[in-house]
């Protein structure tokens, strides 16, 4: 009994405590505020708006992949690969034809993870498709594709 009323006083005093708490928010400069308050206060009537997030990509092989658009067509692709004899192939499809294709050299082979870093400048043959970069290992058996990853481009 003596722990209920203990556990009920406790209970009570945070919650008025809670009441009394205003929940303040920063802002810097990627910070938009909407609505007469200054305060700092949350309420209604206030927009936050946060700056863009990277889109990272990985898979077995990939890890850490980003692409950052650098041009109208072109793309700056970085990443990690843990790939046979430090050798990544890419192509580009626009879900019908293989647009371009190619290889890139990391920094180093299996079983280390290789930093990869290259460009490409690629243009949509239809301008209603979706170009999606396809990152693979190629087969030392056969040349197949191996541990694709897809990533959108535009």
């Amino acid at each position: 009994m003596k722990h209920l009323i203990i556990f009920l006083c406790i209970l009570t005093a945070a919650c008025n405590n809670a009441d009394k708490q205003t929940q303040k928010i920063t802002t810097n400069s990627d910070t938009l505020k909407v609505g007469p308050d200054t305060t700092g206060a949350v309420k209604p009537g206030v927009l936050i708006v946060m700056p863009p997030t990277k889109k990272i990509y990985a898979n077995a092989r990939f890890k850490e992949v980003t692409v950052e658009r650098t041009g109208e067509h072109q793309f700056l692709i970085k990443g990690k690969a843990q790939v046979f004899e430090a050798n990544i192939s890419w192509a580009v499809e626009d879900g019908h034809n293989e647009l371009k294709k190619g290889f890139v050299m990391t920094d180093a082979g299996a079983p280390e993870w290789g930093n990869f870093t290259f460009t490409i400048d690629v243009l949509k043959e239809r301008k209603n498709s979706t170009l999606t970069l396809i990152l693979f290992e190629s087969s030392a058996k056969d040349g197949s594709r191996q541990h694709e990853l897809p990533v959108v481009l535009y």
